[in-house]
């Protein structure tokens, strides 16, 4: 991949975390942590609280038109690496009591246009 592209792909990455955080905080959720990243290799985009809910979100921003759907982007291997992030900060937390679930938040851009937000609940 051509180095413009790649900072491309990192620049969209970063921008669909922010509109998924400025997103989730509209919708009542308290941020807790962006880019998680546990001693053990695991790795969460964000994690918030809903209510007494704990969401460890992956954020997926794709462009209009976009071949692959970025839900479909979260095999097995992303999966496990989310995991290991949910596991670690659970672990830091001291219990595993609390409710919690795995989301996964889909952001379609397209240049001049708001963002499009597809919030999957209990992804995986």
């Amino acid at each position: 991949m051509a180095n413009g592209q790649h900072r491309d792909r990192i620049w969209l990455g970063n921008y669909g975390e922010r509109v998924a955080a400025a997103w989730l905080r509209s919708q009542g959720c308290t941020l807790l942590a962006k880019n998680y990243r546990s001693p053990r290799r695991g790795e969460v985009d964000i994690i918030a609280r809903d209510h007494k809910l704990l969401l460890f979100v992956e954020v997926k921003t794709r462009r209009v038109g976009s071949k692959i759907r970025g839900l479909d982007a979260v095999g097995k291997d992303k999966q496990a690496l989310i995991e290991r992030g949910a596991n670690s900060w659970l672990k830091r937390l001291g219990t595993r009591e609390l409710p919690w679930r795995f989301d996964v938040i889909e952001v379609t851009v397209e240049d001049g246009v708001k963002p499009i937000i597809n919030h999957v609940k209990d992804a995986f």
